[in-house]
């Protein structure tokens, strides 16, 4: 995966260039997807919308044929949460590109994905500046047919076997220096061959080994019970605990 940025005027889009450029086409010259791929009404407009999932920002599952044939895309526009929320739900602080949360979550989930971590692949992200703040959403390849942990957790679909799974999964983000400072039962997916998967990076950073990996799993757990799955935990921890297989 090759990232590269095109600049607009005040519009910054971080894509990645082997998907969404053709063969020879300067990657830096031309727009590799329009602006307007990263607002919900044109894909509205344009009845390519195809799901929604729950939570702040109101993520969109969407029909990308037009850019990839056959590819579904998840589009998630950052959005602000608790009392600043009530100011701007969608504005922040400018303090340089590379400091965004789109290009930082970008950048992230990529190079997990290039290390053949479960994420899933970074599609684009558009950061548009206005003076000394921004907004910015998030482009990434849908995982065909998965659910989120805690649908399934509230359908009883989740025997002990894949909550092992689960732990494993997160051992290994772990054990990668990843802190995932939303680390709960929704943004953990399982697709329809039991694979586990992370999304939503945003905040998310590298880290030494620490406390943090505690906290994590503490965040989870009360995760869990919102869901009345605490019992789950027990399960997970087994999973995290057991020695990662090589081939992991």
């Amino acid at each position: 995966m090759r990232l590269a940025t095109y600049r607009a005027g005040k519009i910054f889009i971080l894509y990645d260039a082997d998907s969404l450029c053709d063969a020879g086409r300067a990657p830096q010259t031309v727009p590799p997807i329009p602006p307007c791929a990263f607002d919900p009404a044109c894909w509205r407009d344009a009845g390519r919308v195809i799901g929604e999932a729950p939570g702040r920002g109101a993520s969109l599952f969407l029909d990308a044929s037009p850019f990839e044939e056959g590819a579904q895309w998840v589009l998630r526009p950052y959005r602000r949460g608790g009392l600043i929320a009530r100011l701007s739900d969608n504005y922040y602080l400018w303090t340089g590109l590379e400091r965004t949360r789109a290009f930082r979550e970008c950048r992230l989930t990529a190079g997990l994905h290039a290390r053949g971590l479960p994420v899933p692949r970074p599609v684009a992200a558009r950061v548009t500046r206005h003076g000394l703040t921004y907004e910015a959403a998030l482009i990434t390849e849908r995982v065909p047919g998965a659910r989120a942990l805690a649908d399934l957790l509230q359908r009883d679909d989740a025997d002990t076997a894949l909550l092992a799974r689960v732990g494993t999964t997160i051992r290994r983000f772990h054990d990668t220096g990843l802190d995932h400072v939303d680390l709960n039962a929704r943004n953990l997916l399982v697709d329809p061959q039991g694979k586990v998967w992370l999304i939503d990076l945003d905040r998310c950073r590298l880290r030494p080994e620490g406390a943090w990996q505690a906290d994590n799993l503490a965040r989870l757990e009360r995760s869990l019970a919102k869901f009345g799955a605490s019992k789950a935990m027990a399960a997970i921890r087994g999973g995290y605990d057991a020695p990662v297989p090589a081939s992991a």
